[in-house]
């Protein structure tokens, strides 16, 4: 391996009463690919931040080209070379998408200093070719999905030219086709001589991309793996210090009745094309399909987001109407939304606040809320889920994405769900606090609640559903049992081909 132009020695980080780094030490040599595991809390994210210049270490040191800092500043950082990807987006929505590849780096003309904005299109087209995106220079980010605003943060990042880019959960959002681009786009980088450090929980991923992989567990180094050494149950086991059962647990019984139906349901996403489908009690039903096929819209739609153009929801055989999120909620019908931090929580406010916010009159006596009776529930919530936090009295914000997950979780359980519809419910979470998810998803379907999970992972849609429906385009493409699963005829079904 090439001399290394980068190194964390023996960093340790501490905050009052918690150690996030203890003794780790880490370097990274020109055109390497590492992945970095770790659970949430492990201490990844202080790590990374430490190298960009955001947190300064207790003790320790860092080199690059061989010589010795105490500690980066955020220009020292960009300075040295490191760029990164976040995974929680960092745009502006008022911007366009080249105004924010070059913030703070607007070329300018004339001798007022004016921003040069032919040339800020012309710097960026290149960018966006390279990634084969399918929007323009000067298209808004606040009409972009999620997985383009995504695609525009790793555009940012190769707009440096750096010699370390540093991949924070890059693929999150992504489909299998952006992230077949992005594993090409890494193996140019590797070949031009550019480093990556590549954060995922997406392990296959870490597999497919690294030349190592780095291990944390509890703010520790415990382990390393060569090329040759990787393999998803050696991460794990380094990751969570135990194996992991298979993730298909079959329910206690078979599926009931139709809970929620949906009926020819047309959305002002795919207006010409309806959807029906029946979901059971006691049963997941598993939603694929690729990005923009109409699934979070449809989960938008029956909880009352947005209006639905056509079509009618019956709820134990009995047509209702949900025209609001509050009417949806009245009858039983939850939603965990895929951007937690923008649609699931209000991030400034504790857990306790979180968990009790959607049904305040069951904590209320003469219209005044008992803050005891909100504590009590919440701790109740904290414990069932493990929700790792020192009360129920912390922000929402200094939880991890698990932790976070688990808060909107506990919210809805909090009260007595009929229909709980899951879209990705765990993006960006950990492979142990994953299980825990998996694990109340099946608790919940064998306590007789109708779950529809909505998952752009195909592991996980594979390994968890008892049926899996499958979306093109606004309409269902079909339906798969258990003995027809697999990842071949998911994705016939999501391009529009039928299974043979």
């Amino acid at each position: 391996m090439a001399e290394p132009f980068l190194e964390l020695v023996n960093i340790t980080k501490t905050y009052p009463g918690v150690t996030a780094l203890n003794d780790v030490s880490l370097s990274v040599a020109k055109g390497e690919v590492i992945g970095l595991i770790g659970e949430n809390g492990a201490g990844k994210s202080t790590l990374m931040k430490i190298l960009g210049g955001v947190a300064v270490p207790t003790s320790g040191h860092l080199r690059v080209d061989g010589q010795e800092w105490p500690s980066l500043t955020v220009s020292d950082a960009i300075a040295a070379g490191i760029a990164f990807v976040h995974q929680e987006l960092n745009l502006f929505e008022n911007l366009d998408v080249a105004a924010n590849v070059f913030v703070g780096r607007e070329p300018r003309r004339g001798p007022f200093g004016l921003i040069d904005r032919a040339r800020l299109r012309t710097d960026v087209e290149p960018l966006l070719k390279r990634l084969k995106v399918d929007f323009r220079p000067d298209t808004k980010v606040a009409g972009m999905s999620i997985a383009q605003r995504q695609l525009l943060e790793i555009i940012k990042a190769l707009s440096l030219n750096s010699r370390l880019v540093i991949m924070d959960e890059p693929t999150s959002s992504l489909t299998l086709t952006e992230t077949a681009r992005l594993m090409q786009v890494i193996a140019d980088l590797k070949a031009e001589g550019v480093s990556v450090i590549f954060i995922s929980h997406r392990l296959n991923e870490v597999q497919s991309c690294a030349d190592r992989v780095v291990v944390l567990r509890d703010g520790r180094l415990v382990g390393h793996l060569t090329k040759d050494e990787i393999s998803h149950d050696r991460m794990i086991r380094l990751m969570i210090g135990r194996d992991l059962k298979a993730l298909y647990v079959p329910p206690a019984a078979p599926p009931g009745e139709g809970v929620l139906e949906i009926v020819e349901a047309r959305t002002e996403t795919h207006p010409h094309r309806s959807v029906s489908m029946n979901l059971r009690r006691g049963e997941i039903l598993g939603l694929a399909g690729l990005v923009g096929s109409g699934r979070t819209e449809l989960a938008r739609a029956v909880f009352g987001i947005d209006r639905m153009v056509s079509g009618a929801i019956r709820l134990n055989g009995a047509p209702i109407q949900v025209r609001s999120p509050s009417e949806a909620i009245a009858h039983g019908i939850y939603l965990v939304p895929e951007d937690r931090k923008q649609s699931g929580l209000l991030l400034d406010f504790a857990i306790t606040d979180n968990v009790s916010l959607p049904d305040l009159p069951a904590y209320a006596s003469f219209a005044l809320v008992s803050r005891r009776r909100e504590t009590a529930n919440a701790e109740v919530q904290r414990r069932r889920l493990s929700i790792r936090a020192p009360s129920v009295a912390t922000p929402v914000l200094s939880l991890s994405g698990g932790n976070q997950q688990k808060v909107v979780l506990a919210k809805w359980l909090s009260m007595k769900p009929r229909v709980m519809i899951f879209d990705e419910p765990t993006r960006g979470v950990d492979v142990g606090a994953k299980k825990e998810i998996y694990e109340m998803l099946r608790g919940l379907a064998d306590a007789g609640v109708a779950v529809l999970m909505i998952s752009s992972d195909m592991e996980e849609v594979i390994g968890v559903s008892d049926r899996i429906a499958v979306m093109h385009e606004g309409a269902i493409g079909g339906f798969l049992d258990r003995q027809d699963f697999s990842e071949h005829n998911v994705l016939r079904l999501a391009v529009g081909s039928t299974v043979h």
